[in-house]
């Protein structure tokens, strides 16, 4: 228990960061730290495969791109625009919702009883295989066809015909 209350603060420490920092880098690898803690959420709460699809495809894959994304742009403080009136008046309105939104949130906050699972094997990669291969096997099969047939269209229309080249 005290293992998730310390994976817990480092998430929201973390995700203050993330907002609070001044390098749009920075902020994108505390991004990553903050998806990394709730990689090992998930492990708590005995659903790896969540965990594992977490850490691939947000931290490898979506996060990677938003880092250089950020680091190919030019992000001089000169070329930016000054904000007009209009801009500020909205993100006062913004926050000002989302400060209602969180007193809300904090009222209607109560203690809560923990949950037990009943079962262990709630949440495993294996039982989640056996359902995938066994009850959806067909709709599986398909989706993996039409998968196919997009990197066979991505890989024709991204070749040059050499005819056309010049």
């Amino acid at each position: 228990m005290n293992t998730f209350y310390f994976i817990a603060f480092l998430s929201i420490f973390f995700s203050i960061l993330v907002i609070t920092a001044k390098n749009p880098v920075h902020s994108i690898l505390y991004l990553i730290l903050t998806f990394f803690t709730f990689t090992i959420h998930y492990i708590l709460l005995n659903a790896q495969f969540l965990a594992i699809v977490n850490f691939i495809v947000y931290m490898g894959a979506i996060l990677v791109l938003f880092l250089y994304t950020l680091m190919l742009m030019n992000l001089n403080k000169e070329s930016e625009q000054p904000k007009s009136n209009l801009i500020k008046f909205a993100a006062v309105i913004g926050g000002g919702c989302f400060l209602v939104t969180i007193v809300a949130a904090l009222k209607a906050f109560g203690a809560s009883n923990p949950v037990i699972l009943k079962d262990p094997n709630l949440g495993l990669v294996k039982n989640l295989g056996k359902v995938l291969f066994n009850e959806y096997l067909l709709p599986f099969e398909i989706s993996s066809v039409l998968l196919l047939s997009a990197m066979v269209g991505a890989v024709l229309l991204a070749t040059k015909d050499p005819k056309t080249a010049a």
